[in-house]
C-alpha cells in the first residue's frame, strides 16, 4: 500500500521544526531546534536569516532520519509534499545578485519604529488609516514595509542597493523558499496571499501589489516576489534529503493555525498562544473592516477559488513572556514550571502583570506602553507573578474577542486554541473563567505545521478536498467552561484595564 505523508517545515519566533504527518492528521515524528534572539537595544528584536534557513534545513534532516528510523519501514520518498509556515511580519533586505542579507531579520515584534509610524502617518490626512483601505491594515510598528522603510533610512547598505536596482525585500516565507528550491542557482521567488497580507504593499481585494501603497512608502525599484495561492506546488526541494520532493503549500503561522484548526466556515474563530497570541475570525469571502481596533487579513486561498478573508487581534507577548521569567529574572528554571507555581495560588491576590515588552498591539495600538507589574505587595510570591504572567495572555485575548464580537455582531461561543501555552490546563481555564465561553482545544496542537502540510496535500491530491480532512485531528478535544460568574468576571477585568491605563506613556522614543 502507498503511504503519502506530507511534511511541514514551522518556521517560528523563538524555533524551527520539520513535522511529519500522515494521512489523518497524526505525527509520525518531528525534529524542533531554537535559535539565538538578538536584542541590541530596548525594545528592537533581530534573527540572523542564515539561522532561519539553517535550523530548517537542519530540522529536516533529522526527522527525515527519525522516519527512517521507525520501525514501520517508511522512507524519505513517503513523504509526498511539504508545506511551509513561517512568522509573519518578520523583515528581510537582501541582494538580488548574491542572495545575502543586506541586514539582521526585523522580527514582527520589534518596536523601533515608533518614530517612522509618526513620520508616516503625517504624510497623509488619514493618519495611521492612511493605506487601510488598501491593505486592510493601520501603520504600527508591526507590518513589514514599516520596517523595510526603517532600514533605508537608518542602513546606508539597504538604501544604497535600492539606489542600485539590488534590494529584494521579503518575509520569512519568500527567504526559505527561494533558498531551499536552489537560491542563486534557479531559487523560486514567491509569497502567498496570507504573507503578502502583511507587509501593507498588497490589496487585498485585487490580491496584488499596490502601486499606490509602494509609492507612499518610496519603494519605486524594490524587488518583490510573486504573489500567489497557499495551496500550490512552487517549486522542488533543490538538495538534500527530500531533493525532488515539491513545495506545495504556504501560510502565515497564524493563517495556517486557522485552516489546521479547520475553521473554514464563517463564524468561526482560533486562538494561538505562541511567542505572541494570535485571534483569527473567519469572516468569509469579503473582507470586513474592524471599527474595533482589528486587522482585516487574508486568512488563505486555496488553489484557484476565491481568498477567505479574516478578522485578527494580535497580543506581542504571550509565551515570550515565560521565557523572560526564565532568561531575563532567573524566576523559572523550566518553561513549565511556571504552571506548577501558578497552580500553587488560587489567584494573583491583586497582581497583574501587562506584559508590553514593545508596546501593545490589538485593540490598544500603543507603542508607547511598556511592561508594568500592578498591585504588589509584601504578600506577593513568586507563584502571584507566575499566575499573573499567565493570565496577561488570558485578558488581552478577552479584549480581542470582545473587539471581534462588536465588529462580527454576533458573540462567538467557543474558541479553539493551540499553541504551546495551550498545554497547560490552567491557562486553559482561566481564559475560559475571563471569556465566558467554552475553549476547544485538540489533542494534537501543532495546528500551525498541520495548517501548512494540509494546504500542501490539498495542491498534490492527499485530500482530495476540505471535506476530506472532516475526521483530521478530531479525536481526544478537551472543552473548558467557565467556572465563575459575570460578576467576578467583570471585577477581574476591570481590573486588567486599571493596570493596562497605568503601561501607557512610558516609551516616548523607542528609537536608539
Amino acid at each position: 500500500m502507498t503511504r503519502r505523508l506530507v511534511g511541514a517545515i514551522d518556521q517560528g519566533t523563538t524555533s524551527t521544526r520539520f513535522v511529519i504527518f500522515d494521512e489523518r492528521g497524526s505525527i509520525v515524528t518531528y525534529h524542533q531546534m531554537e535559535f539565538e534572539q538578538h536584542y541590541p537595544h530596548p525594545g528592537w528584536v533581530e534573527h540572523d536569516p542564515h539561522d532561519l534557513l539553517a535550523t530548517a534545513q537542519t530540522c529536516v534532516e533529522h526527522a527525515v532520519r527519525k522516519l527512517e528510523s521507525l520501525p514501520d519501514g517508511y522512507k524519505a520518498s513517503d513523504i509526498a509534499c511539504i508545506g511551509i509556515t513561517n512568522q509573519r511580519e518578520t523583515t528581510i533586505a537582501w541582494d538580488t545578485e548574491t542572495g545575502e542579507p543586506l541586514y539582521p531579520a526585523i522580527v514582527w515584534s520589534d518596536g523601533r519604529t515608533a518614530g517612522t509610524v509618526q513620520a508616516l502617518s503625517a504624510k497623509s490626512d488619514k493618519g495611521v488609516k492612511a493605506l487601510q483601505s488598501i491593505c486592510g491594515l493601520p501603520l504600527t510598528t508591526y507590518f513589514s514595509a514599516v520596517k523595510l522603510r526603517w532600514m533605508l533610512d537608518h542602513v546606508p547598505r539597504v538604501k544604497e542597493a535600492l539606489a542600485q536596482g539590488r534590494l529584494r525585500f521579503s518575509t520569512v516565507d519568500t527567504w526559505l523558499i527561494y533558498h531551499l528550491t536552489g537560491g542563486a542557482n534557479g531559487g523560486i521567488l514567491v509569497t502567498d496571499v496570507t504573507n503578502a497580507s502583511r507587509t501593507m504593499l498588497m490589496d487585498i481585494h485585487t490580491l496584488q501589489w499596490s502601486d499606490e501603497a509602494i509609492r507612499f512608502f518610496g519603494f519605486e525599484g524594490i524587488q518583490l516576489a510573486k504573489i500567489t495561492p497557499s495551496s500550490k506546488v512552487y517549486g522542488k526541494v533543490a538538495n538534500g534529503c527530500l531533493k525532488g520532493i515539491p513545495i506545495a503549500g504556504c501560510l502565515g503561522d497564524q493563517q495556517a493555525a486557522l485552516v489546521g484548526q479547520k475553521c473554514f466556515n464563517q463564524g468561526e474563530a482560533k486562538n494561538t498562544y505562541g511567542t505572541g497570541c494570535f485571534m483569527l475570525f473567519n469572516t468569509g469571502s469579503q473582507p470586513v473592516s474592524s471599527k474595533n481596533g482589528l486587522l482585516t487579513t487574508i486568512a488563505y486561498q486555496l488553489g484557484d477559488e476565491a481568498p477567505v478573508y479574516a478578522l485578527e487581534g494580535s497580543v506581542a507577548v504571550a509565551g515570550s513572556s515565560i521565557q523572560w521569567l526564565r532568561d531575563n529574572l532567573g524566576l523559572i528554571g523550566d518553561a513549565k514550571e511556571v504552571n506548577t507555581l501558578a497552580s500553587q495560588v488560587s489567584d494573583t491576590a491583586g497582581v497583574y502583570f501587562v506584559t508590553a515588552f514593545t508596546g501593545l498591539f490589538a485593540p490598544y495600538w500603543r507603542p508607547d506602553a511598556r511592561g508594568t507589574i500592578c498591585g504588589i505587595t509584601q504578600f506577593t510570591t513568586r507563584s502571584h507573578i507566575a499566575r499573573a504572567t499567565l493570565e496577561a495572555a488570558c485578558y488581552q485575548s478577552k479584549a480581542i474577542l470582545d473587539a471581534m464580537n462588536e465588529d462580527a455582531g454576533t458573540p462567538l461561543r467557543s474558541l479553539k486554541v493551540d499553541g504551546g501555552m495551550s498545554n497547560s490546563d490552567l491557562t486553559m481555564q482561566i481564559q475560559s473563567d475571563i471569556l465566558g465561553i467554552q475553549v476547544d482545544r485538540p489533542a494534537m496542537r501543532e495546528t500551525t505545521a498541520l495548517g501548512s502540510a494540509i494546504a500542501a496535500g490539498l495542491a498534490v491530491g492527499v485530500w482530495k478536498d476540505i471535506h476530506a480532512l472532516d475526521n483530521v485531528n478530531t479525536e481526544n478535544r478537551t472543552l473548558f467552561t467557565s467556572q465563575i460568574d459575570a460578576d467576578k468576571r467583570k471585577e477581574l477585568y476591570s481590573g486588567w484595564e486599571k493596570a493596562v491605563q497605568r503601561a501607557f506613556g512610558w516609551a516616548t522614543d523607542v528609537e536608539a
